[in-house]
């Protein structure tokens, strides 16, 4: 469904620090900053983009906004989280875990915010 994502930052080498070592958990290639200074992620086809605001001004995370990223276990979601909070970011939300969803589906779940403040996901359906 989506071609790409872009979320801000007022600090592109804090966020390379964090989105390459929790990205990497989840077998993303460290991030590439192009000829604009924007920090690019390309994987299956997707590509995550961080990057300072094109209007100059300072940028701020989306209150109610949250990126899914998919982990192929549980264990990679728990990767990512010690990952992520290692790197600069900040947990969100309740402990990585299990998480019962509507239609009997089960998720195991991980939330942080990077180091803008974004707010981040990590997920794995177990069953539904």
């Amino acid at each position: 469904m989506f071609s790409h994502v872009t979320l801000g930052s007022n600090d592109i080498a804090a966020s390379k620090a964090f989105y390459d070592a929790a990205l990497g958990t989840l077998g993303v290639p460290e991030g590439k900053i192009d000829e604009r200074g924007r920090l690019i992620y390309t994987h299956d086809g997707g590509r995550l983009l961080i990057t300072k605001p094109v209007n100059g001004e300072a940028a701020a995370c989306g209150n109610g906004h949250t990126l899914g990223l998919l982990a192929a276990s549980p264990d990679m979601v728990e990767a990512w989280h010690a990952a992520g909070l290692a790197n600069g970011g900040t947990t969100a939300e309740d402990p990585p875990g299990i998480r019962h969803a509507t239609e009997g589906r089960v998720l195991y779940l991980a939330y942080l915010r990077d180091p803008a403040g974004n707010k981040l996901c990590a997920f794995h359906k177990m069953s539904g």
